[in-house]
């Protein structure tokens, strides 16, 4: 990889994430995705090969409090106020992000 992003670069990834980029923002992102990039750099050269693992957690360590049922946001309600929902089916309608 570049040492550097072009405006190029930063625009492919904004297309790909669907973002609309000012010119002046293309500009900004490819310093700092750079500089970022730049910091994962030097944190790949670190030596942890005599650093031991940690535990992320236990799994009894996951309840914090007595799972209860409570009621919830009413479905009629919740779709009332969702564009384009499907009422009959209960469903809410979102943009398609993937594929085109």
């Amino acid at each position: 990889m570049a040492d550097t992003l072009t405006r190029a670069d930063v625009e492919r990834i904004a297309t790909l994430a669907r973002l609309e980029l000012t010119p002046d923002e293309v500009t900004l992102f490819a310093g700092q995705l750079t500089a970022s990039l730049a910091y994962a750099g030097q944190v790949q050269q670190v030596d942890t090969s005599g650093v031991q693992v940690a535990p992320a957690g236990t799994a009894g360590d996951a309840a914090a409090r007595e799972d209860s049922p409570a009621p919830s946001l009413d479905r009629v309600a919740a779709l009332s106020q969702a564009p384009a929902a499907d009422r009959a089916a209960g469903l809410f309608k979102v943009p398609r992000v993937l594929g085109s």
